[in-house]
């Protein structure tokens, strides 16, 4: 297999996220001209949030984003800011998709939505694919590059960005801590954890603020990341800017490394993995950290409660798209085994709480 084949491909919609394709073709006629009369739509397989289509007419292609179906948080899928952030990094940022438009005409699709760019490279899920064979040296130097992406957002000048008044990065980690954990009292369901030791140990061990304000992605993890076919050691594009902000980065940094899942974990953690940070000549948490504070010279210390809060913020975000399957808002079947990995997260927290995880 060649790297081309391993291309990140979109496929058949899942049942109950379909588009209407002729309402479509009509509204889009002016902005992609007589492509829409042979415009064909598929369907990405990643995400559980927002929902991404492959538009493509002939050679042509792009990319449509939507708000999930029977979504009830909507400050978490807000169409119009993920495209104005978009918009502003295209000057300062060259990982992001190229915005093309954005519609919050309702009688289209019955939500907003916007069209961006299509970039055509390598996404890694959960599993390496064999067919890559990089070495365990590759590997390392891979995902290295793959931080150094998010340190270079986080390296971005506000004010060249015209990001400067965006986002309220004062009392940043506060808002955020006690936003997720009224985020989480609103997904409870009878069949979940309990969390509240968590919440309440992230808020008697806040830190002070960073005192830096960057450009935060807020998800960043491989399979948000697209990587070129031709050198895969190299990111050419960063997706899933729904959560982005402008905040304290190392607030980032603990959401990506919640997702970071090492060979010295406990087994209940590294089966939950989502991605293979585990596989040999993967970085560590610490040594990541390390290079963090080297490319970006912003010192991490107090790595257990960012490690703790991405943690816990990524069980908050479980349980929100679980508790859209328990009330019947999505047919999604992906969706049930959410309410697990909150289990899971919550014990790693006690772990980190317990002082047995420390990096």
């Amino acid at each position: 297999m060649t790297n081309n084949e391993l291309v990140d491909q979109a496929g058949s919609i899942r049942e109950g996220e379909e588009l209407d394709l002729d309402c479509l073709r009509q509204y889009l006629e002016p902005v992609l001209g007589s492509a829409v009369a042979t415009l064909e739509v598929k369907q990405f397989p990643g995400g559980f949030s927002n929902l991404t289509y492959l538009l493509s007419s002939g050679d042509d292609k792009w990319v449509l984003r939507r708000p999930p179906f029977g979504s009830t948080v909507k400050s978490a899928h807000d169409m119009s800011r993920e495209f104005k952030i978009l918009s502003a990094l295209q000057k300062v940022y060259s990982y992001g998709p190229v915005p093309i438009h954005f519609c919050e005409e309702h009688e289209i699709l019955g939500c907003d939505f916007y069209l961006m760019s299509y970039i055509q490279g390598l996404v890694i899920r959960r599993e390496y694919p064999q067919s890559l064979n990089l070495s365990p040296d590759q590997i390392r130097r891979q995902l290295f590059n793959f931080f150094d992406v998010l340190s270079e957002l986080h390296s971005v000048d506000l004010v060249a960005a015209g990001l400067d008044t965006f986002g309220r990065p004062e009392g940043y980690v506060r808002r955020q801590v006690e936003g997720w954990c009224k985020r989480w009292g609103d997904a409870v369901t009878p069949d979940t954890i309990s969390c509240d030791s968590t919440m309440q140990w992230l808020q008697d061990n806040m830190p002070a603020e960073s005192g830096k304000a960057s450009v935060i992605h807020n998800d960043y993890k491989m399979d948000n990341a697209i990587f070129s076919a031709e050198n895969p050691l190299n990111v050419i594009g960063v997706l899933d800017w729904e959560m982005a902000t402008v905040g304290d980065p190392l607030m980032d940094l603990g959401c990506t490394l919640g997702y970071w899942v090492e060979t010295g974990d406990p087994d209940f953690f590294r089966e939950y993995r989502t991605m293979p940070s585990d596989i040999e000549g993967a970085p560590t948490r610490a040594e990541i950290v390390a290079r963090f504070q080297e490319k970006t010279g912003i010192a991490v210390d107090n790595f257990p409660f960012y490690f703790c809060f991405g943690l816990f913020r990524l069980a908050v975000i479980g349980q929100q798209i679980y508790y859209r399957y328990y009330q019947g808002l999505t047919k999604d079947k992906r969706f049930a085994m959410m309410v697990k990995k909150t289990h899971i997260l919550q014990q790693m927290c006690e772990l980190i709480m317990a002082g047995k995880v420390t990096t």
